[in-house]
């Protein structure tokens, strides 16, 4: 049977690489809002043998996740591997200067979403299922108020998942990636020599093989 990986966030960066690891041994659901680069992700996979299913659609819109979760469940009947990239990085500003705007579409995207998302993946995943998400500890450091404080939102919210669920299932995993020439690190660090940072390709294989996941 073949193993289905949904990957929210799928269309750049970390989430692009996961989901061009797992292609060999999974099928890819590749969720995200840009087309394009959705569709580039698709052209990739096909060229190394795999197959995806794009779902361009915003990880806010609840109606939007019960559709696709829904379609899941009549198409498969399951998930084995869910990971979640998406995320919002918010400009770096003093606390006392932090946009509302960015303020709130952190909160939407880096914790809500996450709120809404896993009541609805959880049944898919079922007892043998696995979650995994991405760790990025920059809470209480200078700057990062808005993104800093909605990840490690989302980072609490998934530990409790993981002690809720560690005799039941699903097995839920918080990996911490090394630093990476992604479009939110350059955004954060636009100096930064990038030639220093972890390949995203290199990266996904060793976070996957963190937690057993055969490639």
């Amino acid at each position: 049977m073949t193993q289905l990986a949904l990957i929210t966030g799928a269309s750049r960066g970390l989430g692009a690489a996961l989901a061009e690891a797992l292609a060999p041994t999974h099928h890819i659901l590749a969720l995200a809002r840009t087309t394009g680069a959705l569709e580039e992700l698709d052209d990739r996979i096909q060229a190394a043998g795999g197959s995806a299913t794009l779902a361009v659609m915003d990880v806010t819109n609840a109606a939007a996740m019960q559709t696709l979760c829904r379609s899941v469940h009549d198409r498969w009947g399951r998930l084995d591997l869910w990971l979640h990239t998406a995320i919002h990085a918010a400009p770096l500003s003093p606390a006392a200067h932090v946009d509302a705007k960015d303020w709130d579409k952190s909160v939407a995207i880096n914790a809500n979403a996450t709120a809404m998302l896993i009541p609805y993946i959880a049944p898919l995943l079922g007892r043998e299922g696995q979650a995994v998400f991405f760790d990025d500890p920059r809470a209480g450091e200078r700057f990062f108020g808005a993104y800093g404080a909605t990840k490690a939102a989302q980072i609490a919210l998934a530990r409790s998942w993981q002690a809720e669920s560690d005799r039941t299932g699903p097995r839920v995993h918080i990996v911490e990636p090394a630093p990476m020439p992604t479009a939110i690190r350059a955004r954060f660090f636009p100096g930064e020599d990038r030639a220093a940072l972890a390949d995203p390709r290199e990266e996904a294989e060793r976070l996957l093989s963190l937690i057993n996941i055969k490639i």
